[in-house]
């Protein structure tokens, strides 16, 4: 739930009033491996329960999740599932668009941007509207009857660890006794565990209680499990027909275990042990037809004699073997020792460097906890984590800049394994946009707008405005693009290779000739949400469109030559990337948005979107040694545009502010993004409401700030801050299929060891930084060091 800025600030002043501090370790020099992070830089920590969701604590397996609130007499974890949407398989029809499509793009070029949108509304719009929304799973309620008088409260959420813990004291017959609650989520078990304990004996007493939003029934199963089970709700016209079920089984080590008011007792244990399951009966995005109970109970028999110690033993040594590859410290002022929520609310003093090492770190823990190998859904707007019914954008994948931004840190922080669900998404998009393609266009290969639920609609959606876009499975292609360049996996190449091919094959079949210019264009489209001055959003041509193509057209063609094969189909592409409009400036010296110079006349010259910038990043369409007059205009429209937006607006302005090699500037619009009326205390990006684009945007800021790898060469300490002026970072992967740990002081780079990967990596890695420049040879798995001697770097 969204939360008043008002109420966040009287949260914050309330956590201020206390004193405690944790002692922070000083920097130290590079090694060759990566050391561990000082103590108490990788977590979260509070000093009082959450008493809003946007307060509490997020666990999650990329499957299942929980939002954890660290109460005392009372806890709650909300919990969710990343397949349990509204409604059921749909898919809408679109009888009217092939018919109306030759009208409205005559209205448009005819200059009648209103009716085309008039137009394009009752014909390419489906009825209803909208799409499904994502849904809370379950809730589970812990009451601890009799706990009062707490001292020594605090609640943490260890990143490297991967566990929320909740701790405290209270004093009983004049005797102290500790409290702790941990909860994690477990990818290799595929559970989510609540371990509760006590340092008194026989003292733990809880009821539980399971419910949920739409649930059927609540039973308790063998006098040990909690079971709550139902059906996704109706939305608009779509029936709801998927089923769940949640089940929480229940340990107690001593002490008794009965039912009471429709849950769980327990009474006078040493310790208790909780295994959270939750399923749904999707298969895939037209089949509906699992067993939610027979999935839960098959994950609850296989952890049958497994102890508590096992179970975070393998969830930990899995969650480390992917945290664990990189590590970032840009030193740590006054402020680090505080509470996260303080450390939030003293960001504007810029006395906290660490503070933006954290949210990184933070980021990639988000990352890993909502994206894994083994599922077909991927990170949504809210990543995992949604308590509501009726979210905000429905929480579900809108794929004009968002779904996108999610994983732009991956491939840089060596989490290549969280794109996998992704690549399942597109795969699905390339099944359900083919229809969309042949029957709105009467055209081959496939297509996708600007957003898709769990049930891969791929027709538009909202209302032509925002929904005519023909472009979002275009811009997701890229990112898969950026895997390959990374990783250099042939394999994984010739898996997206079809998608890619695919998508090109649309887009040459609907193309149109510019009766003004002569181009070939997109045409019905838009400017991502954008108004042009001319009571629309419709236009053909729009920069983002152009740069979009150019990259898939190059990007297809080259895989093509790299895989041997359609070398027919790869000369069509190049050959038609030529015939695309090339970026324009504008009269003001600005990269222009549309292909008329509309952009200081639009009705929102301070927009959130800037996707005429894609050229500029995440592409590298656009760089000071190529092509310098478009680079000095996308600055001036950077400029122009703002810096102040939503919070993965301010994301993506991070980005681009590093690709101009701005340092300062960058680090300023990070400063946006890290104060109270952006972050949220859990310090979830604070949209408003929560958007975890933003999280992930701000993290890949933050790493592009330090290197940027495109167009062949690798760049380090590009866009420095002055407020960085030494740190260290280590595991941060370049394109090429590099890894480079890196240490810095003074502004300047003092030891740099470059690895290759083991396979698929270049066979040069070209550096670059300021004052100087190397090449390097390097066969696949060999390492190369670097050392600062007076000003140069040369080779240890």
């Amino acid at each position: 739930m969204s939360t008043p800025r008002s109420d966040r600030r009287r949260w914050l002043q309330q956590s201020l009033m206390s004193t405690t501090a944790l002692t922070c370790a000083p920097l130290t020099t590079l090694a060759a491996t990566s050391p561990a992070p000082a103590a108490g830089t990788q977590r979260l920590w509070y000093r009082r329960p959450a008493d809003e969701w946007v307060q509490a604590l997020p666990v999650g397996n990329g499957r299942l999740g929980a939002m954890v609130f660290g109460g005392i007499s009372t806890e709650r974890l909300q919990l969710n599932e990343n397949s349990f949407f509204a409604g059921g398989p749909y898919a809408p029809p679109l009888p009217k668009a092939r018919e109306a499509l030759p009208k409205i793009r005559q209205l448009i070029f005819a200059g009648q941007y209103a009716e085309a949108q008039k137009l394009a509304d009752e014909t390419f719009i489906p009825k209803p509207g909208g799409q499904m929304a994502y849904q809370p799973l379950a809730e589970l309620s812990l009451h601890f009857p009799g706990l009062e008088n707490a001292a020594g409260y605090e609640r943490s959420l260890d990143l490297a660890g991967a566990v929320a813990s909740t701790s405290f004291t209270t004093k009983d017959f004049g005797r102290p006794s500790t409290w702790t609650r941990e909860v994690y989520a477990s990818a290799v078990d595929d559970v989510i565990v609540v371990r509760l304990s006590s340092t008194r004996a026989k003292a733990l007493h809880v009821v539980l209680q399971l419910s949920a939003p739409h649930q059927q029934q609540v039973q308790i199963e063998d006098g040990h499990t909690l079971v709550v089970t139902g059906r996704s709700p109706d939305q608009g016209e779509i029936s709801g027909r998927l089923p769940f079920e949640c089940r929480v089984q229940v340990r107690a080590t001593g002490g008794r275990l009965r039912s009471e008011r429709g849950g769980l007792a327990v009474e006078g244990a040493d310790e208790v042990l909780l295994l959270i399951a939750g399923a749904t009966g999707y298969k895939r995005y037209d089949d509906v037809s699992g067993d939610p109970t027979a999935a839960n109970r098959a994950v609850l028999a296989k952890l049958a004699g497994r102890t508590e110690a096992e179970l975070r033993a393998a969830h930990q040594a899995a969650h480390r073997a992917l945290f664990e590859r990189f590590s970032l410290d840009l030193g740590q002022g006054p402020n680090a020792a505080l509470p996260t929520d303080e450390r939030i609310a003293r960001s504007t003093e810029g006395k906290d460097p660490g503070l933006a090492a954290l949210y990184v770190d933070y980021g990639r823990y988000l990352l890993l906890a909502s994206s894994r190998a083994g599922t077909r859904h991927p990170a949504n707007l809210q990543g995992l984590w949604n308590e509501r019914t009726n979210p905000p954008w429905q929480s579900k994948w809108t794929i004009n800049i968002n779904a996108q931004m999610n994983y732009w840190p991956a491939e840089a922080c060596q989490l290549g394994e969280t794109l996998e669900p992704l690549v399942c998404l597109v795969e699905d998009l390339a099944q359900t946009g083919q229809r969309v393609a042949r029957e709105a266009y009467g055209a081959p290969g496939w297509v996708a707008f600007h957003n898709t639920d769990v049930w891969r609609v791929a027709t538009p959606t909202d209302g032509s405005f925002w929904g005519l876009w023909p472009m979002g499975g275009v811009w997701l292609l890229q990112n898969l693009w950026e895997a390959w360049l990374y990783r250099r996996d042939v394999a994984f190449l010739r898996r997206i290779y079809p998608l890619m091919k695919g998508a090109a094959e649309f887009q040459l079949a609907t193309l149109v000739r510019d009766p003004k210019s002569g181009k070939l264009v997109t045409c019905p489209s838009l400017s991502p949400e954008n108004a042009h001055p001319f009571g629309s959003s419709l236009c053909a041509g729009p920069a983002c469109d152009n740069q979009l193509l150019r990259d898939l057209f190059a990007h297809t063609a080259e895989a093509a030559r790299t895989l041997k094969t359609d070398a027919d189909f790869a000369r069509q592409c190049l050959a038609t990337r030529e015939q695309l409009p090339p970026d324009r400036v504008g009269s003001s010296g600005q990269l222009q948005e549309w292909q008329e110079d509309w952009d200081l006349r639009a009705p929102e010259i301070h927009h959130r979107h800037v996707s005429h910038l894609y050229a500029l990043f995440p592409s590298d369409q656009i760089t000071p040694e190529e092509t310098p007059a478009l680079f000095a205009a996308a600055r001036n429209a950077l400029t122009r545009r703002g810096d102040d937006a939503t919070g993965w607006g301010i994301g993506w302005r991070i980005n681009l502010w590093a690709r101009l090699k701005d340092g300062n500037h960058a680090h300023e619009v990070l400063a946006l993004l890290l104060q109270p009326e952006r972050s949220y205390p859990n310090l979830f990006d604070a949209h408003p409401p929560f958007q975890i684009d933003g999280n992930f945007g701000g993290a890949s800021g933050i790493v592009e700030m330090l290197v940027q790898s495109h167009r062949g060469r690798v760049e380090l300490l590009p866009a420095l801050p002055s407020a960085w002026p030494t740190g260290r970072v280590q595991g941060l992967a370049a394109r090429g299929g590099f890894v480079l740990d890196m240490d810095w002081a003074g502004g300047a780079v003092q030891r740099l060891r470059v690895q290759a990967r083991k396979e698929g990596c270049a066979e040069r890695c070209e550096l670059r930084w300021a004052g100087g420049q190397a090449t390097l040879k390097l066969q696949p798995g060999q390492v190369a060091v670097l050392e600062r001697r007076g000003d140069q770097l040369i080779t240890a």
